[in-house]
């Protein structure tokens, strides 16, 4: 009964939050009738004003494009350094990987987010517009303090999904005559491919909901991204930057909660990107 209990009170909780932050988000399409069509696809971000048919102009696509580029670019870049080390520390060397990256990835897990953010602030942007070009607030800034931020998240969830790997597969692939690389990389990699995929998904979602790192490396400049060495946004940095200086009910704070809805939706995307994946493992 008290596990019951405690399972009912998480599921209200959750739904609560979904519905509260639903009846803010949607506010802006039925109370003050912004077009959905121009917030996902328009460029403009000023809800406080209103275009010729008098509608808010809150164009989205900017942000949403922001945090698609900072999340992927991200994932891409930190998934082969992650599954690398997950591989030295399981299948090379697991006392020396042990010794060596463990105590590693435990300081990053428990770095807090602002000191991310200070040290690309202060080592990455500097690095971006001395050696490459631009101000070095951008896309590129921002993916490399995400890289850098889920490492150890990918990292940890490899090492699970590759030690999961029934070591009879192992000894089959030695027995036939195969050597250690490629019973690493045709029988252990292959067979651990659902768990690796999703440990990349777990960091993209935490990736894709980071706010503050992001915020302080990435410009925060709401116009579409032509390159990864300008100033750019997300969803997570207009919404930091802006919720405290709106008044609760007003066009300009729809709009944000607005935001929070499609971070949540993608959230959502995300959860149920993994479970599938999970169930499809679980078949094979």
């Amino acid at each position: 009964m008290m596990t019951l209990i405690c399972i009912a009170l998480m599921a209200v909780v959750a739904t609560s939050i979904f519905i509260f932050v639903a009846t803010k988000g949607l506010a802006l399409f039925f109370e003050h009738h912004a077009s959905v069509l121009e917030f996902f696809t328009g460029k403009d971000w000023n809800p406080g004003k209103k275009d010729a048919a008098g509608n808010p102009v809150a164009g989205a696509l900017p942000m949403i494009t922001g945090s698609f580029a900072v999340t992927f670019l991200a994932a891409i870049a930190c998934a082969p350094l992650a599954i690398g080390g997950a591989v030295f520390m399981t299948e090379i060397s697991a006392k020396r990987g042990q010794k060596m990256l463990q105590p590693v990835i435990e300081l990053l897990v428990g770095i807090p987010s602002v000191v991310y953010g200070f040290i690309g602030l202060s080592v990455v942007v500097p690095f971006l517009r001395e050696h490459i070009s631009g101000s070095g607030f951008g896309i590129a800034a921002g993916t490399i303090v995400l890289a850098v931020m889920i490492l150890p998240t990918v990292m940890s969830l490899s090492v699970d999904a590759i030690r999961a790997v029934p070591d009879s597969l192992r000894e089959a692939s030695l027995a036939l005559g195969a050597t250690r690389w490629q019973t690493t990389y045709k029988v252990v990699l292959r067979t651990a491919r659902p768990g690796l995929l999703t440990a990349v998904i777990f960091g993209m979602a935490r990736a894709f909901g980071e706010a503050l790192a992001v915020q302080m490396v990435i410009g925060n400049a709401t116009v579409m991204p032509r390159s990864l060495f300008e100033p750019a946004s997300t969803l997570t940095s207009i919404l930091t930057m802006g919720m405290g200086n709106t008044v609760m009910g007003s066009v300009e704070n729809n709009a944000l909660w607005t935001l929070a809805l499609v971070l949540l939706l993608m959230s959502l995307v995300f959860i149920i990107i993994v479970r599938f994946i999970g169930r499809r493992r679980d078949a094979s």
